[in-house]
């Protein structure tokens, strides 16, 4: 390995490292209570070396929000592959999404229930973000070309069920412990079947 790619290396492992350290503070101590220094301190690095990566918290939090939406596309590119009824291959990707959530908390809390300002003119449906969140609107067009809703905005159905599948991820997330539930997979299903269901045409 030559001198200029181990550097390339060693700068995106460094990167990296600051993401993962931010992506704990955030989630233990808050994303507003964290500051670049305190990041810093967690690498045993000087606050500079962390903006010569990035600018500053909010491209940090947008980086790692990124990485996250990848991985939860992954999840959903899978659940949409091959053949099958595209109403079932859409409440998959609901319960997927559900699923997704809930093995993640920390990276959910920070990437869907953590407030912040995005970056100053930036075009929300260019980002990962509404990528992913395609993944939902092309599951609902394919109801709507089948005639199985009888709502055919499936921009308006899409923003609808993901309100229901961000719900119940956050309440189990924030509440989990604190209420006496019934079976998670059991009340899931219900929640998807009902609202799924009161679309049908």
């Amino acid at each position: 390995m030559g001198v200029t790619e181990r550097r390339r290396r060693e700068k995106v492992a460094l990167r990296q490292e600051i993401l993962d350290a931010a992506r704990e503070l955030f989630a233990k101590e808050g994303y507003e209570s964290v500051s670049m220094r305190r990041i810093a301190e967690k690498i045993e690095y000087s606050p500079t070396t962390i903006y010569l990566y990035f600018q500053d918290k909010r491209e940090l939090i947008e980086e790692i929000c990124n990485q996250t939406f990848a991985l939860l596309s992954k999840k959903l590119e899978k659940v949409a592959a091959g053949r099958g009824d595209p109403l079932e291959k859409l409440k998959a990707g609901l319960l997927a999404y559900v699923d997704f959530g809930t093995k993640h908390p920390d990276q959910y809390r920070l990437t869907f229930m953590t407030p912040y300002e995005p970056s100053e003119g930036k075009d929300i449906t260019t980002g990962q973000g509404w990528q992913t969140f395609q993944h939902l609107v092309k599951a609902v067009t394919l109801c709507v070309e089948a005639g199985r809703f009888r709502e055919t905005d499936a921009m308006a159905v899409s923003q609808a069920l993901w309100t229901v599948v961000h719900g119940l991820t956050s309440v189990h997330i924030t509440h989990g412990q604190c209420f006496p539930w019934v079976d998670r997979n059991r009340l899931v299903n219900l929640a998807i079947d009902s609202t799924v269901g009161g679309l049908l045409a």
